[in-house]
Order: structure tokens, then sequence, then C-alpha cells
């Protein structure tokens, strides 16, 4: 069985940029444990207005900012920003807009409420960090996506971005996120997903009315395999009726001891050169 050598993670939330909570728990720890097993590793995540840039030394590469993406028919100026966590030996990207990020919070703002732009802000994510890594000339085996924030990624690897040489053997993975949240899905969701052949016909059957619920289940959808932060019983019978390999939560500490193998695993589905290597 060949090894899955370079691993993308895509993230909503990453410690220490962010607070506590099991996913960016997941984001800061996943990563490192998968470098520590000898794979070659590049992480992304929004750069949300909580962040502190001085503090955190963030800083613009120039080299690749600069582009504009439209969605639903609005440019919106992409900026890449990065870091780095010394201890753990990685480097961070981050995805900035001064729309969708610049003194804005997650999912909701001061007075607890969802943004109503939340679906623009995760397909221009997804979309910026796929345009990055072409910049970056890099092609990942595995892009393994966290949280509804990346729920569109999926969607775009396996249409919009498919015969891109980046992304055209690479296999994708996506954990649904926990977070409850309960805006609709907006009514503009056709414009917001409009990107080459990526359609809002790829939502059809999903059965969902909820933006989040939407999003971690079209990124199950588009996926190849599937892995869960917390028991979803919903979400695990949905992937398997699509037969989508999944991996049920695991211990922080154990991260990396089943996550290589699953990605490998996913890798080398269809494969025809599966090979053991030395």
């Amino acid at each position: 069985m060949t090894k899955a050598k370079k691993i993308l993670f895509v993230t909503q939330e990453m410690m220490p940029f962010v607070p506590e909570t099991d996913l960016a728990e997941m984001g800061r720890y996943l990563p490192q444990a998968v470098q520590e097993k000898s794979r070659e590793i590049r992480s992304f995540m929004p750069k949300w207005g909580t962040i502190n840039e001085r503090r955190n030394q963030l800083h613009e590469v120039i080299r690749l900012s600069g582009i504009n993406i439209v969605v639903d028919d609005t440019d919106h100026p992409l900026v890449i920003k990065v870091a780095s966590i010394p201890a753990a030996r990685m480097q961070i990207y981050f995805i900035d807009n001064d729309d969708f990020f610049e003194k804005r919070k997650l999912a909701f703002d001061e007075e607890g409420k969802e943004y109503a732009d939340n679906a623009e802000r995760a397909a221009f994510f997804a979309r910026g960090v796929l345009e990055t890594i072409k910049k970056l000339k890099w092609s990942p085996d595995i892009i393994h996506c966290l949280g509804w924030m990346s729920g569109f990624l999926p969607l775009y690897v396996k249409t919009a971005y498919a015969e891109e040489p980046s992304f055209r053997d690479c296999k994708v993975i996506f954990t649904p996120d926990t977070q409850i949240l309960t805006s609709p899905i907006p009514s503009n969701m056709d414009g917001i997903i409009a990107f080459r052949n990526a359609t809002i016909s790829a939502t059809r059957g999903l059965g969902e009315k909820k933006l989040v619920p939407m999003l971690n289940k079209l990124g199950v959808k588009f996926s190849d395999g599937v892995s869960f932060l917390a028991d979803n019983k919903e979400l695990t019978k949905y992937a398997e009726g699509l037969g989508k390999p999944c991996l049920q939560p695991v211990g922080t500490e154990d991260y990396g001891i089943h996550y290589p193998t699953f990605y490998d695993t996913i890798w080398n589905i269809g494969r025809t050169d599966v090979e053991e290597e030395g």
C-alpha cells in the first residue's frame, strides 16, 4: 500500500489563534501528529478578526496575495498571511479579506447573531485555499477539511478544480462540525456556489433547509472519506449509505496512530500502483 505523503489541512479553527474548542484542538494537534509520522503538511485557516496579528506574528505573503475571487458576482480581493507555531515546526497560512474577516468573529457577531453572509465567507475561504495551493505549485495527496467553513471545498475539488494539476489526483476527507447553527440556506445560494461547473445542483437531495447542516452533508457527499470529531449517527448513516469509508472519533493522543493509516487507505482507493513501500 502506497503512502499519502502530502497532506493539506483546511480547518476553520486552530489553537492558539482562536479559543479552545474540540475543533480548534484537532486543527492544532492533528497536523503535528501527522507531520511527526514523516508526512509533509500544510495548514490553512481563515484570518478571523479576533486573531491578534502582532501577538501571533502574522505577516502578508505578497507573492500569494492579490487575486480577486468572485462570489455571487462580487469581486473580493484575496490576502494571504502566514504565521508559525515554532514548538511544532508548523507554518500556518491564513485566508484574509476585509469584507469577510476583518474585525469580524467566527460564525457569530458581537450580539450572538449568525452572520448573514456565512455562506459567502465559506465559498470564498474554500476557493481562496485552492487558488493559493495552485500558486504554491504544491500537489497534496490528501486534503483534509475540518468544519462547516470548509464544506464547499470537496465540491470544488471534485468539479471546478478537478482538472487542475494540483488536484487531479488528490483525495478529500471531510470532518463535519459539531457546532449548532440555525440560519437557513440563503436565497442566493445558486450564485454563491456557482464557479465553472460547480452549480446549485450539487445540493439536490441533501434534504437540509439550514446552512450548516447543508454544508456538513455537502462536504460528506463530495469527499472520498469521512472522519468524525464526535459521535454523529445521522451523518455516519448518510456517509455509509454513500459508500464513504468512515473514521469514528479517536483521542488526541491517538491521532498519529489512526489518521496516517486512514489517509493511506483513502489514498489507495482506486489506485493501481498500490505496492508496499519499504
